[in-house]
């Protein structure tokens, strides 16, 4: 289950988004600290800048393979061997529609283009994947029909493109099931989460037979963006037993940073970083949670770098307003609990917002008096 990261090349693809070379170093360094098998590193075709940047990434000899995208022409891996990349992502387009829209229906030309690249790649000693691009809306035949090219050419790996993110968990499964069957190459999911599906569809395809999954940090990327890698990496983790160390404090920096430089809000409910993924206002949870910490969380929030809250707000319980009370010193009576939750779930429903600690002190002890 290798995860190859492309917040490098697909996530800085979102649009409105620009990394700057020292924020692609200090990304690709986190990346690595943080699990990451694999970096898809840019784009060398777009210019000199653009080799530069990829460049200066490979002269950090990070411990794990960096690789450059490029559509499936001469011109595209001439550039990337220019940066003195070890491997190449080689893309192709598998769909009708977007075989009419590059090569006005030539498939030949594309199969062509893959034979003369990934001759010269392997030629010059590179690892060679095949991104098939728009594999969700190509025609399994031919789909195939390059796989087999692929591997009597000596390609390494088939990159599976749900370009457009229309996948099921289903569906996928059984597509990546019927090409992992045939042994022709190792496959790698690229999904898109334009239905919200990107992890799910990833992971399917891992289930399926997958040997590795795309992703980038908090999932940006064209349109909706791809999987997610925190999620995945969380994933692989708990869910399918992946050998990897979680270090809390780097995923939160990671994260935070990616958003920052991305310009982009992460969502206080988002999986694995959201601010609020570890409040527990409903009394039922907040009171299950204090007495067990495994009660109504699969995984620590300290497992991620973020700390375990009980907000005062309109669901909570006595068991909260006590939590609280205790904290402070203050070892409150039940009776005067049980009158002051209706008051204070009142008060937090008018004003919209959730009490403070000290807020919750001044209101116990008027009731208490009365």
């Amino acid at each position: 289950m290798i995860i190859n990261d492309t917040t490098l090349r697909d996530g800085e693809q979102a649009p409105y988004v620009a990394f700057n070379t020292k924020e692609k170093i200090a990304i690709a360094k986190m990346l690595v600290e943080c699990g990451a098998d694999e970096l898809e590193i840019g784009i060398p075709a777009m210019g000199e800048d653009e080799k530069r940047d990829i460049k200066t990434l490979l002269s950090l000899e990070l411990d794990v393979r960096m690789m450059t995208w490029n559509r499936a022409v001469m011109k595209d891996l001439e550039a990337s061997l220019e940066c003195g990349v070890k491997a190449v992502d080689l893309s192709v387009p598998v769909s009708d529609v977007l075989i009419d829209v590059k090569f006005k229906g030539n498939k030949n030309k594309i199969l062509n283009n893959l034979e003369k690249t990934i001759t010269e790649a392997k030629k010059e000693g590179l690892f060679v994947c095949i991104g098939a691009e728009d594999s969700s809306r190509g025609n399994m035949n031919f789909i195939v029909e390059i796989m087999k090219l692929g591997r009597e050419l000596g390609a390494d790996r088939f990159r599976f493109c749900d370009t457009v993110g229309i996948l099921t968990p289903l569906k996928t499964y059984e597509i990546i099931k019927k090409l992992t069957s045939l042994n022709l190459l190792p496959i790698e999911m690229h999904t898109h989460n334009d239905f919200g599906l990107a992890n799910a569809n990833a992971l399917s395809g891992i289930e399926a037979g997958a040997l590795s999954l795309n992703t980038t940090v908090i999932g940006l990327g064209e349109r909706a963006g791809n999987a997610s890698f925190e999620q995945v990496l969380m994933s692989l983790k708990y869910l399918y037993s992946k050998d990897v160390e979680i270090k809390p404090k780097l995923i939160k920096k990671l994260t935070f940073f990616v958003s920052r430089a991305a310009n982009i809000t992460i969502p206080p409910n988002a999986p694995i970083i959201g601010k609020r993924l570890f409040a527990h206002e409903s009394g039922i949870h907040a009171d299950g949670m204090i007495k067990n910490k495994r009660a109504y969380e699969p995984f620590e929030a300290e497992e991620v770098g973020a700390k375990r809250e009980f907000p005062i707000g309109k669901h909570s319980g006595s068991s909260t307003l006590m939590y609280h009370l205790k904290a402070a010193g203050i070892e409150a009576k039940k009776e005067v609990l049980r009158n002051l939750v209706p008051k204070i779930r009142k008060i937090v429903t008018k004003r919209k917002k959730v009490l403070n600690r000290a807020e919750l002190i001044n209101y116990y002890r008027k009731y208490a008096c009365l």
